[in-house]
């Protein structure tokens, strides 16, 4: 780590929480979205080794396994007790098959929207008899789904109350902007060009200083080392960047949000839903040539740089706090409690109070 960068240690809860009890079966997809259920009063047993995964147990340098985590099998977990587990969260279809004969209230999350996978797959399947069909497992299993925005729930034929996810300004290190680039967290982009408008992108910041990071091995570009390795890149830089087509993907994701709470001003192209507000929090931009000129911007301009990575942080704790996620879960949870009740023609079993006080992997 960088001189002079002090940083809470994530893995401290924010504040005393007790599991009371609580035990989360999570099937292992995602590490950075299933590491804020940190944030979770539970006791979480995240099952590793899944087929069709790159890496067969945790992957450590995306995320380090939550305080409250411990790892399992899924031979383990089926072979658990019908009452050792308050809920499972699952990523996708697979996950729910998977864990077919294991009586207990389901959680899908939703990370893709269904139309964007078909199109990266090559998929000619309707997409409203998918919608259909998932709808009726769910209802037959009784499991509840979720979308982490609205346009990936909605695209499912599932409304309501999205699962946004969280980021905490104090998990990050203080920003240097030492750095007179930008940097794009985006993993395999070149068989993703349409849904990132990486076009837009190229032309926009091919002149401009910027550090691409993920995983892309046809571009020569790595992933970063760990979590702290990922921190110290997003403090030393001066802006971020995200493009995205809206009819496939939103205007940010989870990588966005943490630059967002490390302090980075965000520059993307105009899209309804982006978290920047022009101007304060960073530029939207209408063509690459307006892209590559606020790029330039902030890179000649670095007290304009600090004022609105200010702005960004202020929008992670308006907009995506571990407050609103950890509520926003609960209230997922209670409704996978209330199907799982109607589905085994009984009460709903109700998720245990706590102590008062999330590779794309859709079909993996």
């Amino acid at each position: 780590m960088a001189d002079g960068m002090t940083v809470r240690n994530p893995e401290q809860p924010l504040e005393a929480m007790s599991p009371a009890g609580r035990k989360i079966l999570v099937m292992n997809c995602h590490e950075a979205w299933i590491h804020q259920l940190r944030h979770i009063a539970a006791e979480l047993h995240i099952v590793v080794g899944l087929a069709g995964r790159k890496v067969r147990g945790w992957d450590w340098r995306m995320r380090p396994l939550p305080s409250n985590g411990r790892i399992t099998s899924l031979e383990r977990a089926l072979a658990a007790g019908p009452d050792t587990y308050d809920l499972a969260v699952c990523h996708n279809i697979t996950d729910l098959l998977d864990l077919a004969v294991l009586r207990v209230p389901k959680l899908l999350v939703l990370h893709e929207t269904l139309h964007g996978r078909m199109a990266q797959q090559g998929a000619t399947f309707d997409p409203q008899s998918m919608s259909a069909m998932l709808a009726t497992y769910l209802e037959s299993v009784g499991g509840h789904a979720v979308g982490v925005t609205p346009a990936k729930g909605e695209s499912w034929g599932v409304h309501g109350e999205p699962l946004y996810c969280c980021a905490d300004p104090a998990d990050y290190y203080e920003p240097t902007y030492a750095a007179a680039a930008g940097i794009r967290v985006a993993n395999h982009v070149t068989s993703k060009r349409v849904f990132l408008a990486w076009d837009f992108h190229a032309e926009a910041f091919g002149s401009v200083g910027l550090t691409l990071v993920g995983h892309n091995p046809e571009l020569g570009v790595s992933a970063a080392r760990d979590w702290d390795d990922l921190r110290a890149m997003f403090a030393c830089h001066r802006f971020q960047v995200h493009t995205a087509d809206p009819a496939y993907e939103d205007g940010f994701n989870m990588a966005v949000v943490e630059g967002l709470a490390a302090g980075l001003p965000l520059i993307t192209n105009v899209h309804p839903t982006s978290p920047v507000v022009h101007g304060v929090n960073g530029f939207q931009a209408r063509t690459p040539t307006e892209a590559r000129e606020y790029a330039q911007c902030l890179v000649d301009d670095i007290a304009l740089a600090r004022r609105m990575g200010r702005m960004a942080r202020d929008t992670v704790r308006r907009l995506f706090s571990v407050a609103a996620f950890r509520e926003r879960f609960e209230r997922a949870w209670r409704a996978a409690a209330e199907s799982f009740g109607r589905s085994a023609g009984g009460a709903a079993v109700l998720p245990r109070s706590a102590e008062p006080v999330y590779d794309a992997c859709v079909g993996r």
